[in-house]
C-alpha cells in the first residue's frame, strides 16, 4: 500500500511540476523571455495567482489531499486555460529545452528521494528555479554562438545592401513596400512577418536569408533602451529609416523622448550611408539625414484604393495603389525616396507602387459572403484605426467594428477611439477584458457587446452580420492581455 501511495506521489509531483512550468514557460514566450515583464507587466496577474501561487501554496499545505486537488481541481483548470488561449505555446527549440531539463530534473530529484526515502514531499522549487537558471545560461550560450554565425554570414556577403527599419508605427508596411519596389531591380530578402527582434534578426539570417541576396530589409523592434542599438550594431545597414513615432509601448518607454531616443539609436550603425528619418522625431540636421514627412499632397483615400501626389526634389510623382489608408501614403513615400536613392526610374517607381501588394492584416479588404471586410487586425496605433474608420463611414451598408481598443497605449487615445466609433458604426464588438470597462462606459451605438475573450466571436457574427455590411477588424490582441 505504502509503495502504490509512493507511486501516486511521484507521478503527480512530475505531471505538477510540468504543468507549473508549462505555464511559466508560456507567459515567459509572450513576453520576450523577460522574468521581470512577466511579474511586473502581465495583464492579468491574477492568472499567476490562479495558475501558479496556489497551486504552489496547496502543495505544501494539503498533505495527502493535494492528489484530490490535483486531479479535480488544477490539471482540469490548467487543460480549460490552455485551450482558451488564441496564443498557444509554440514549441521552439527553447521551450523543448526548457521541458525537457525540467522534466529531467524533476525525475532526477523525485527517485533520489525515493531511493533514499529522504523527503517527506517531493520539491517543487527547486526543479522549476533550476530549471530557469540552467535554461537561461544555455539560451544565453546558444545566442551568443548563433549571433557569432550569423554575423559571419552577413560579413561574407561582401556586396549585401541592408535596410533597417524602425519607428512606432508602420515599420511593418514600409519593410514591405521597401522590398516589394526593390524587388523589381534587385534580388531581396526581408525579415518575414512582424520579426524585429535581435534573436529572431539572427535566427532569420541564419536559416532563411539566401546568399546570393542583394538587398536585405530588416524590421528593428524595441521595449527598452538599447534595443535598437544592438540590432544595429548587429547588421551595421547602410541605409536606415525612423517612421513615426507616438505612444506605442508608453507603458515600457514612460515618456515620448525615451522612444524617441530609442529609435534614432539606429543611426549610430558604423556603416551608415544614408538616413530617412519623419520629421516629427527630430529635426536635428545631419549630413546624412534626409528628413520626410511634407512632401505629400492630393490624396485622395477610398475603399477604392489610394491617389496621392509625391513631390521629390522637383520631381513630381502621380502615385496609385490598391493599398488602403491615407497614412499609408507616408509610408510608400518613405520607399519611394530609398527606391530613387538604389537608381530606380520614375517609371519603375510609379509601376512598382501601382503594383503593390496589401500588408497582411493592415486595411487588408476582403469580401466574403457578401460581406466588406477589412482586416486591420496588426494595425495597433490611433491613426491607423482612425482611418480605418473613415474608410468604413464611406460605406453606404451597415458598419460593423471588432476591436480590443488600442493596447499598451493611454487611455486618452482610447476615449479619442471610442468617440470615433460612437459617429460611424452601428455595431461594436469589443474583443478582451482590458479596454472592456472604459467602452462599457462611453460606447453610444446601437448594438454593443463585450466579449471576454474571442471564442464566440465567428457566432456572434454570423448572427449579428449581413450581407451589405462593412466589418472593421481593428488591432487584435491575444487574450493574455
Amino acid at each position: 500500500m505504502e509503495s502504490y501511495e509512493t507511486l501516486i506521489a511521484f507521478v503527480v509531483n512530475v505531471s505538477f511540476v510540468t504543468l507549473l512550468g508549462w505555464y511559466l514557460i508560456t507567459n515567459l514566450q509572450w513576453y520576450d523571455y523577460r522574468l521581470s515583464r512577466v511579474v511586473l507587466k502581465h495583464h492579468k496577474p491574477q492568472w499567476h495567482l490562479l495558475y501558479f501561487i496556489i497551486p504552489f501554496i496547496a502543495y505544501y499545505t494539503t498533505g495527502k489531499f493535494f492528489t484530490i486537488f490535483f486531479l479535480f481541481a488544477y490539471l482540469p483548470a490548467m487543460i480549460i486555460w490552455h485551450k482558451k488561449l488564441d496564443k498557444k505555446l509554440v514549441l521552439t527549440w527553447r521551450v523543448k529545452r526548457f521541458l525537457i531539463l525540467l522534466i529531467s530534473l524533476t525525475l532526477f530529484q523525485d527517485i533520489l528521494c525515493t531511493l533514499k526515502d529522504a523527503c517527506a514531499v517531493y520539491g517543487v522549487f527547486m526543479p522549476l528555479a533550476v530549471a530557469y537558471v540552467g535554461s537561461y545560461i544555455i539560451e544565453k550560450f546558444l545566442f551568443n554562438v548563433f549571433k557569432k554565425e550569423a554575423k559571419q554570414k552577413l560579413a561574407s556577403m561582401k556586396e549585401l545592401q541592408v535596410i533597417a527599419i524602425t519607428g512606432s508605427y508602420g515599420k511593418t508596411s514600409i519593410k514591405n513596400f521597401v522590398a516589394q519596389i526593390l524587388a523589381s531591380k534587385y534580388k531581396v530578402y526581408a525579415t518575414p512577418r512582424s520579426v524585429n527582434t535581435l534573436g529572431g534578426i539572427m535566427a532569420d539570417v541564419n536559416n532563411a536569408l539566401p546568399e546570393d541576396t542583394e538587398v536585405y530589409v530588416c524590421e528593428a523592434g524595441a521595449r527598452e533602451n538599447g534595443d535598437i542599438y544592438a540590432i544595429t550594431n548587429f547588421v551595421e545597414p547602410q541605409t536606415v529609416v525612423v517612421g513615426r513615432v507616438g505612444e506605442a509601448h508608453i507603458e515600457y518607454f514612460k515618456t515620448i523622448e525615451n522612444i524617441k531616443r530609442t529609435k534614432l539609436e539606429i543611426i549610430q550603425s558604423p556603416r551608415l550611408q544614408r538616413a530617412y528619418i519623419h520629421n516629427s522625431v527630430t529635426d536635428e540636421p545631419h549630413e546624412k539625414v534626409t528628413f520626410f514627412g511634407d512632401e505629400i499632397s492630393n490624396v485622395n483615400a477610398s475603399l477604392n484604393g489610394t491617389d496621392f501626389t509625391l513631390t521629390i526634389e522637383d520631381e513630381v510623382y502621380n502615385l496609385h495603389t490598391d493599398v488602403l489608408g491615407a497614412f499609408q501614403t507616408m509610408n510608400i513615400a518613405v520607399a519611394v525616396r530609398i527606391a530613387k536613392g538604389f537608381g530606380l526610374s520614375k517609371d519603375e517607381i510609379e509601376k512598382a507602387v501601382a503594383n503593390l501588394e496589401p500588408v497582411e492584416h493592415r486595411l487588408q479588404l476582403i469580401k466574403a459572403g457578401g460581406k466588406l471586410i477589412l482586416d486591420d487586425g496588426y494595425n495597433g496605433n490611433i491613426d491607423g484605426m482612425l482611418e480605418g474608420v473613415r474608410l468604413c463611414s464611406l460605406h453606404q451598408g451597415d458598419k460593423v467594428i471588432v476591436t480590443p481598443g488600442l493596447v499598451e497605449s493611454t487611455k486618452e487615445l482610447n476615449l479619442q477611439l471610442i468617440e470615433a466609433i460612437n459617429e460611424v458604426f452601428d455595431t461594436v464588438i469589443v474583443t478582451g477584458s482590458l479596454n472592456a470597462e472604459l467602452f462599457n462606459k462611453h460606447l453610444k451605438v446601437k448594438n454593443k457587446t463585450i466579449l471576454a475573450d474571442k471564442s464566440q466571436l465567428t457566432q456572434l457574427l454570423a448572427k449579428q452580420t449581413k450581407e451589405g455590411d462593412v466589418i472593421l477588424f481593428a488591432n487584435d490582441a491575444p487574450n493574455f492581455i
